[in-house]
């Protein structure tokens, strides 16, 4: 069996030695301003007072958007964890007809925006709409957020100990709920994290279909009074549940491992033979397919058909495709760039410290777009008014909620370039800076690139912050696809959409090829 090393590599006498002082000043400025949306959301409810507070939270519309939210949450993630676990089961562990193919099609209703799906199904069934249609669209945007870890660690599992399973007499079903199981609970946990964060955040699927949350509440308050005391109030509440939900998730990890040890190559995996249910088994894969890939694409091309050549705005769709390549590209640059030293420091000068500054940042980017363009729309407005509605603030609006994707990135590939290869080049001769640059940043490079991609996916696809924060006259792809669905123009909004799905495959397939990767596939 391969050797998966349990213990930490110290990473030579850089990891043991005191952080920079320089390094370590900058990573506290920039955590500190990602702390924005967290302070604001604790100063209004302090500046409201207590019993004022107390009143708008117990109104009963902020019971129904209680109920609304948590039931969304309460049925979204489970259907989510059932579809997505099984779905990675069929193709990794089964002899399932066509199983690579369906490896990666699996994965692609991601490339697909939530707001882009509720379109699709909107114009299928007018009639679609409150918790049903909420937790429909939900499903069908956000399993892959469960399938593509799960597929991951299903490859890079030991089947040595499901064999020992079975060789005690376990039949298939119990090796897979007693052993294949517990071992997935990272992925589990952290897909189910993901899912929730985004029922919590996402706006533009959800009112499309008229089934209001808080999110969808919060800037309907917001766009009819412009920075009410009740948008703040429900933003607070709004947060309270995010946070709750990183606990949650915090504590249902836990501190198993599950790791080889020994030496020798991995056999293996365990491959299923469905028999009688083959054909069951899919059906159920091209029946997800069909309805999570195939409706949004048949009516992108549909109202394509319908729009015919006077759908197509040339002048709108480049200036859109531009301004969203612009802010995607200085966006996923300005990430990569501020996440490095928080990301330099966890990997070459783990501690209390850097993980708690890793922490904070991984809090801030939890929280919704509203919340996050509500706090910028207020710290500008009374304390830096010339930069009210600025494209310095809504990028700075994307770091904040983008951050951890890039830290993931460069944190992997900080760690495959150890110091003692920067060490070796000052042994040489050359100085600190040159050594940095020419070892460390450029076998850093790749995994920077990885995580700004990412970040650009984020962007390209962001509505909320975007239609609070953008300045007059900017619009993007995932705006202007928004304001010609909403006055049901789906023929004008078609392009917009099939923009957005083309600049979101590629993203997609890279996050599908980095799992792989993971698993030295």
């Amino acid at each position: 069996m391969a050797t998966l090393a349990a213990g930490r590599r110290t990473g030579g006498r850089s990891q043991s030695s005191r952080p920079p002082f320089g390094v370590s000043v900058i990573s506290i400025l920039i955590t500190l301003g990602t702390l924005i949306p967290l302070g604001f959301v604790v100063a209004m409810t302090i500046d409201t007072g207590w019993e004022q507070a107390v009143e708008l939270i117990l109104r009963p519309r902020v019971g129904e958007l209680l109920f609304n939210t948590v039931a969304l949450v309460l049925l979204t993630v489970p259907l989510c964890l059932g579809l997505g676990v099984g779905a990675a089961w069929l193709v990794e562990r089964t002899n399932l007809p066509g199983a690579r193919v369906f490896s990666l099609l699996l994965a692609a209703p991601l490339a697909v925006p939530a707001f882009v799906n509720s379109y699709a199904w909107a114009s299928t069934i007018p009639s679609l709409s409150g918790i049903f249609g909420g937790v429909l669209i939900s499903v069908l945007s956000y399993y892959p957020f469960v399938y593509i870890p799960a597929a991951a660690m299903l490859r890079r599992l030991d089947p040595a100990i499901e064999q020992s399973a079975a060789s005690l007499g376990l039949g298939p079903w119990a090796v897979f709920a007693r052993v294949v199981l517990p071992q997935l609970r990272l992925a589990i946990g952290g897909g189910a994290l993901l899912v929730g964060l985004h029922l919590l955040a996402e706006y533009g699927a959800y009112s499309m279909i008229r089934f209001n949350t808080f999110t969808t509440a919060i800037l309907q308050q917001f766009q009819s009074t412009f920075n009410s005391t009740a948008a703040n109030m429900l933003a607070s509440v709004l947060v309270f549940i995010c946070l709750m939900m990183l606990l949650l998730e915090t504590s249902a990890r836990g501190n198993a491992r599950y790791a080889r040890l020994g030496s020798g190559v991995p056999s293996a995996p365990i491959i299923r033979t469905l028999g009688r249910w083959k054909q069951a088994s899919l059906a159920f894969v091209l029946l997800l397919l069909a309805l999570a890939l195939g409706i949004p694409v048949i009516n992108v091309g549909r109202w394509l058909i319908a729009g015919g050549p006077e759908a197509w705005d040339i002048p709108g769709l480049g200036a859109a495709l531009a301004q969203t390549l612009g802010y995607g590209l200085a966006g996923a640059a300005l990430t990569a760039v501020v996440a490095f030293p928080i990301a330099w420091l966890a990997v070459r000068h783990s501690g209390k410290f850097t993980r708690l500054l890793e922490s904070i940042n991984y809090i801030t980017s939890s929280m919704p777009g509203i919340v996050v363009a509500l706090a910028f729309v207020t710290v500008t407005i009374n304390f830096a008014y010339p930069l009210y509605q600025s494209a310095p603030v809504v990028i700075a609006a994307y770091v904040l909620l983008f951050m951890p994707r890039a830290l993931v990135n460069l944190r992997a590939g900080l760690a495959q370039a150890p110091a003692e290869l920067e060490e070796a080049a000052q042994a040489l001769g050359v100085s600190p800076l040159r050594a940095f640059l020419r070892v460390t940043l450029r076998l850093t490079a790749p995994a920077a690139a990885g995580g700004a991609a990412l970040v650009f996916l984020g962007i390209s696809t962001e509505l909320t912050a975007t239609l609070v924060l953008a300045p007059s006259g900017v619009t993007t792809l995932a705006t202007r696809f928004w304001s010609l669905s909403s006055e049901i123009d789906y023929a004008g909004a078609a392009p917009y959409a099939l923009l957005l799905i083309l600049l979101s495959l590629p993203m997609t397939y890279l996050l599908y090829r980095q799992s792989q990767k993971a698993t030295g596939l």
